[in-house]
Parts: C-alpha cells; structure tokens; sequence
C-alpha cells in the first residue's frame, strides 16, 4: 500500500497491524475472493518480506478456500501437518508454515474474502481461540469495505443505465408551453428532458446521478443541444435548463455561443449556492450582450434562487410551483406571489408561474400581477408539432 492512504485503506492497514501484533505472526493480510481468483488487497509485515498486494492466485489453490470449504481448520499452528495443505501451492512456501484465516462476510451474507495472519514459522501458542479475535477484526473489516462496495455497485448502476442514452445523444427533450396569462397565447416554451420510464425518477435526479459518476457536465450539454434543434421548429423563443457548474465550463460556453441567443431563454437550475459569482456572471455577460436573456428557477422556494436573482439580475423570475398551486383560495400565496411581482418589476424582470394546473390559480396569478404561465392547464411537455398558439381564454365574471 501507498504511503498516501485513503481513510479506509488506512483502516484496514491498522486492523492487520492489529492482528498481526496479537497474534505474534509476521504477516497479516486481506484478500477478496471472486468465485474464480483471490486477490491480495491489503498486507501488513513485520519485515516486509512475504505477500504484495495486487497479487493472486487461483480460489481452488488456497489455504483459505480450503478453510472455508471445511477441508483445512481455520487455525493451523504448523501447514505441514496437514496432508490436505501439502496438496496446495502455500505449502511449497518456505516462509509460510503457520496460518490463520476466516472469512469476510458483509451484511448481506455475500462473501467479500478473506481475513489472514501467517508467520514464518511454526506457532505452537496459535490456538483455535484465536480465531475469535480474527472473527472480530474480520466484521470490523467487512463494515469498513462495505460502504466502498455499494457506492461502486451504485456507480456500476447509474453507468449502466446512463450509456445508451449518452451514446444515442442525449435525452428526449420536449417542450412545455408558456403563455400569456391574459391573453392565453403562447409567447415561448420551456425544453425539459425525458428518461426511460421505466427508470421512475425525475430528470433533476436524473441529471444529478450523472454528476455524481462525473457524467453531468455531458448529459446536460446533449440536452442543450437537444433543446437548440427544437428552436428550428417552433415560433417564440426556447427556455433551456443548466446548472452553473456546467455553464462555466469552456465546452458549454462554445456551445450557447452557436445558437440563436435573441431566441434563447437560459435556466439556472442549480438549487445549491454558486460558489463563484463573479466567474458566473463573467461567463454570462457575452451571452446577454448577443441577446440571451437569464431566468432563475423555483423562486419562493429557498434562499439560493432568492441569491441567484440578487446577484445575477435575471430577465426572467420564474415562480416555484409551491406558491403557485393552491393560490386561488390562500390569500397568504397571493400576498407572496405579488411582493415577488414588485421585485421582478423593480429589477425589469417578467415573471412566470410554474405548475399552474386549475383555472382558479391562473386567474388568481393574472389578478396578482403574473404575466406568464406554464403548467398542465395549458398542456404537458409535448412534441413541437402538437405545440399550439393558442390556449383558450379564462371566463371572467
């Protein structure tokens, strides 16, 4: 092992230390056991000699598989007395002639491997209790690895699923209506992406999984590009989604410099805190000069959005759909939305309400001061061929 350890490799190197040291032996070491091989993971020595890590050797030639096959006992003071180990290449081993091992087993019952200790002797004071202290550190090693294990099995999952969709180019994007909530009229869309079905999450956790796996930046750029063919498609201007992170990468600026920008609406759609404004807005600034207008996403619904909108001066404040559902009959939602109205007003913003889904909230949001909509009312995110320009008109007492 490295001198620069990780914080579980450097767990694992004291619980061999410990073995090692309690027992007396002159090595200590972890293995894992994939059905076929066993790989050496982990060893501690007291001279250095003996086992390297990143060794292996076939499962079947093993002491340790012998062990667990029930052939050979866990605890053996002296390999040599046992015929059944004389048969395996570690009795060949001149250094190797005392031996202890128990399996790795994690929560699930799967085993990981093995847990060891040798000497380069024969150890008449090796006794069977001593696998009791082996069985110990081989659970507190198996809690150690576990986390590791699930988190690559996760990474293993998302890649998996994420592939096809990265090398056919990207989600399927469709496009949501925004209208005019006085006149019903479609002024714009927004571009959201679809997943499989079948994977049953939403695209924000979606595209978080992909950053998790160091994908993010990639798929929100395919959904870009998806999103900039539609405005070749349809009339008024396209709202697309991005995170700050990937905006101010060098690959996601190229890319926006090509499009349309007079017809392009831009959607921080980050909820953390920007580290790094000034980089932000330094990125942003050519863009707007060419006409691209910045919206800030799920305003009313945290403090970041409230940041970003401080900051930033965004064209846009779109409403979160949290004070958008139900304002038809809360007055507190009403008093709300129409201070957040003020304030796109004292900043030149227009505003619009996500997730207007009955007649009542629409009218109620016209009434305080809301210039444009989208939600189910009007449609769902659909094909820019079913996209219509009109929406119908709210029947006003």
């Amino acid at each position: 092992m490295s001198e620069q350890r990780t914080e579980t490799a450097q767990q694992l190197a004291d619980l061999l230390r410990t073995a090692r040291q309690s027992l007396g032996l002159g090595f200590a070491f972890l293995t894992r056991m994939d059905g076929t091989t066993q790989h050496l993971e982990a060893v501690d020595s007291a001279t250095g000699e003996g086992f390297r890590p990143g060794m292996s050797q076939p499962q079947e030639n093993s002491f340790c598989q012998a062990i667990m096959d029930g052939r050979l006992p866990p605890v053996m003071a002296d390999v040599t007395t046992y015929p059944e180990a004389l048969k395996l290449p570690g009795a060949q081993i001149p250094w190797l002639r005392s031996f202890v091992s128990v399996p790795v087993v994690l929560s699930d019952g799967t085993v990981y491997g093995t847990f060891c200790a040798a000497g380069f002797d024969t150890d008449p004071a090796l006794a069977p209790r001593d696998r009791a202290l082996m069985d110990v550190l081989s659970h507190a090693a198996s809690m150690i690895i576990e986390p590791g294990l699930r988190e690559h099995a996760r990474q293993a999952d998302i890649t998996a699923r994420l592939r096809p969709v990265l090398d056919g180019g990207g989600p399927v994007v469709l496009l949501q209506p925004i209208v005019d909530l006085s006149t019903r009229r479609r002024v714009g869309a927004e571009a959201l992406s679809r997943f499989p079905q079948e994977w049953g999450m939403p695209p924000d956790r979606v595209f978080a999984e992909a950053h998790s796996i160091g994908e993010g930046h990639h798929l929100e750029l395919l959904a870009l590009r998806q999103a900039a063919n539609h405005l070749y498609q349809v009339s008024h201007y396209v709202t697309m989604n991005v995170s700050p992170a990937t905006l101010m990468t060098p690959e996601c600026a190229q890319l926006l410099h090509g499009f349309p920008l007079d017809r392009v609406v831009l959607e921080l759609s980050e909820h953390e805190a920007v580290d790094d404004y000034d980089a932000l807005k330094a990125v942003l600034a050519p863009l707007r000069a060419r006409g691209m207008r910045l919206a800030v996403d799920d305003v009313g619904a945290g403090f970041s959005s409230l940041r970003h909108i401080v900051v930033t001066s965004p064209d846009v404040i779109k409403l979160d759909r949290s004070i958008v559902a139900g304002i038809g009959a809360d007055p507190v939602l009403s008093v709300v939305t129409q201070s957040l109205v003020e304030l796109a007003r004292a900043m030149g913003a227009a505003v619009v309400a996500e997730g207007i889904e009955t007649e009542a909230d629409a009218v109620a949001l016209a009434a305080a001061g809301v210039g444009l909509g989208q939600g189910w009312l009007f449609g769902r995110a659909t094909t820019p061929e079913e996209l219509r320009e009109e929406y119908g008109v709210a029947v006003r007492s």
